[in-house]
């Protein structure tokens, strides 16, 4: 088990609010995927259930905490959300009397994939929590979570570790390996770059694709063919990525280390507001259920577009873009 130093300012927090006895009922754990809110959530269950094996930090990897009052709320297998009947049986639990008279927690993870109908059940119990009940909510994105449910909570974020504290920490897991590329690969995320080491070669043959297809030197057909091969919550996070990156790189700024440079006639044709309305695609379909739209299908159109330098692709623009008449399904 490897602690988790990054993790010192939100623990810090927690434990001056707990002195100074204003813990809040509810509380929205919010950062990047991999940057290590469940562990945090983990850590912050067994504070307040006072298990007496909580360690002075976080630690990696996870290993969800066993105890009668605590429900560490996860999707249904076969539907990938949290829906209206898992939120109204939580509450029902949480409003019974605690095993150990010490409280209940619920950890909601991730927030984010809650039904309307779910979110909706949960705001009177964020308002006014039975006894004293715990609710920890993991927010993976943001910008999906309801104003309504965002605005009960108290937020705490996690940022990213800088460079150096990630690498060290990454290189105690496996000495040697190339956590740089790793780490970029994950937007920063250390936990997110222990699985992105293993996929750096399918990564790369990836970065080539894209490449190529901008270069007018491989079909937009055939290589949606090849990404639809993947799992399409790991094609989406990693294109998104690279939109970022040029994001940056357009404004001005400085992508991170070891990115490589795209042909200068495509980025010429990609400016700000093509790239921000090609990464708001990206987001609306990662917001959509798995099995919502064809995935080959609206990778094409994404290629599609990608090849014409987005041309068609700007917020106000008279033309369509491909993937908005296909409508993502």
């Amino acid at each position: 088990m490897m602690e988790i130093p990054w993790l010192d300012e939100v623990i810090g927090r927690w434990m001056r609010q707990q002195e100074q006895g204003r813990v809040p009922h509810a509380v929205m754990l919010i950062g990047s995927a991999g940057v290590g809110k469940r562990c945090a959530a983990a850590w912050l269950a067994q504070r307040a259930l006072n298990t007496g094996n909580v360690g002075p930090r976080p630690v990696y990897p996870l290993t969800q905490p066993v105890h009668p009052d605590l429900y560490w709320l996860t999707p249904l297998p076969e539907k990938q959300v949290i829906g209206v009947d898992q939120i109204r049986e939580l509450v029902g639990e949480l409003s019974l009397t605690s095993h150990d008279g010490g409280g209940k927690v619920a950890v909601i993870d991730p927030a984010n994939a809650m039904t309307a109908s779910a979110a909706n059940s949960l705001l009177k119990t964020l308002e006014e929590p039975p006894g004293d009940a715990l609710i920890l909510l993991i927010a993976d994105r943001r910008g999906w979570l309801p104003a309504t449910i965002f605005s009960r909570c108290q937020r705490m974020a996690v940022p990213l570790p800088d460079e150096a504290t990630a690498l060290a920490w990454l290189d105690g897991i496996r000495p040697g390996a190339a956590w740089p590329a790793a780490l970029q690969e994950a937007g920063g995320a250390p936990l997110a770059a222990i699985s992105a080491l293993d996929r750096l070669d399918e990564t790369a043959v990836m970065a080539r694709d894209l490449a190529a297809v901008a270069g007018r030197q491989a079909s937009p057909i055939d290589v949606a063919e090849r990404w639809a091969k993947h799992n399409p919550d790991f094609v989406l996070d990693w294109l998104g990525r690279q939109v970022r990156h040029r994001i940056v790189r357009a404004s001005g700024g400085v992508a991170m280390a070891g990115k490589a440079p795209m042909k200068e006639s495509v980025e010429q044709r990609m400016d700000s507001r093509n790239l921000f309305c090609y990464l708001d695609m990206i987001n609306g379909l990662k917001g959509q259920a798995a099995g919502s739209f064809n995935l080959q299908l609206t990778l094409e159109s994404l290629l599609i577009d990608w090849a014409e330098g987005l041309a068609h692709c700007r917020p106000g623009a008279q033309s369509t873009t491909r993937l908005q008449l296909l409508g993502a399904q």
